[in-house]
């Protein structure tokens, strides 16, 4: 796998920008007026932001079709937790508030732990749409499961650490 990750890390970046991409659309509609299906047009521009990535990975040694029936439900529950959330973050900072005084002790950090949950099973279920290099699909199925351990540890850490920073802010 170590030969392999140089080949992949320009993917691996350009995986990231879209995420990247996807959240802030979420982030900036947050800091809008709230609107009856926001979540679901944010969810259709993710979309795009997807298609958009397979098109730019064509000459990548990796093949995805996004398995939308699987993932939509989950990426619909992330991106309207995701927009209550940050609104509630925002709200409180427009009014002067500290971060701690938008959320009740520990909701703040379900909530973090709940939007990398959600992350970690849409990430799960698009490893099975991945198709690498003949040499590297045996080593797939262990790979996307070494992934969902480590990402379920680090989203409980993650979590409780960006709670605590915010509580002590």
């Amino acid at each position: 796998m170590r030969l392999a990750l140089p080949a992949l890390e320009p993917f691996l970046a350009e995986n990231v920008a879209k995420e990247v991409r996807k959240d802030a659309l979420v982030i900036r509609r947050a800091g809008e007026a709230p609107a009856p299906g926001a979540a679901r047009e944010i969810l259709a521009a993710a979309r795009e932001i997807d298609r958009e990535f397979l098109a730019r990975i064509g000459g990548f040694p990796v093949r995805i079709e996004i398995p939308y029936d699987r993932i939509e439900p989950l990426r619909l529950r992330r991106i309207e937790l995701g927009l209550d959330t940050a609104r509630r973050i925002l709200d409180a900072w427009r009014h002067g508030r500290r971060l701690r005084e938008a959320f009740a002790a520990g909701v703040l950090e379900q909530r973090l732990f709940e939007l990398l949950q959600l992350y970690a099973e849409e990430t799960q279920a698009l490893s099975h749409s991945v198709r690498l290099p003949g040499i590297l699909e045996p080593v797939r199925e262990r790979v996307a499961r070494r992934l969902r351990e480590a990402m379920a540890r680090a989203a409980r850490t993650l979590a409780r650490d960006a709670a605590a920073a915010a509580q002590n802010g």
